[in-house]
């Protein structure tokens, strides 16, 4: 859906959404999640994984995530996938996503600290 600027105050409030959407990705904050994009997470459903994800985020108003993309890391079969990494850098990676199981592993893992051991690949 296209938003029609028709003030400076339009574009402004524009500006801001996008600088908060920009921050969401580059700032280095508590917990990372990277989220892999290549070919075959991509035809699996990835995009939709990393859109739930930021939507989830910034409804709930996270803003101690990093959120970045990847390319492939070779488990193709359990695509859609991302590796979470929190701030005491221990990895957690998910796999056979969809975006309930993201939603599910924001509320638990992201919001209360508990990760999601039957979306937990290796672990």
């Amino acid at each position: 859906m296209t938003t029609k600027i028709s003030s400076p105050a339009d574009l402004s409030a524009l500006r801001e959404k996008a600088r908060a959407a920009i921050a969401l990705r580059s700032e280095p904050k508590e917990i990372t999640v990277t989220v892999h994009m290549g070919t075959c997470g991509i035809a699996a459903g990835t995009r939709d994984v990393l859109s739930t994800l930021t939507q989830c985020l910034d409804q709930e108003g996270v803003n101690n995530v990093t959120v970045r993309q990847s390319g492939c890391i070779g488990l193709c079969d359990r695509e859609p996938m991302f590796t979470l990494v929190d701030k005491s850098g221990k990895e957690y990676r998910y796999g056979k996503l969809n975006s309930e199981r993201v939603r599910t592993i924001v509320q638990d893992h992201i919001l209360k600290g508990n990760p999601v051991m039957e979306y937990l690949i290796g672990q």
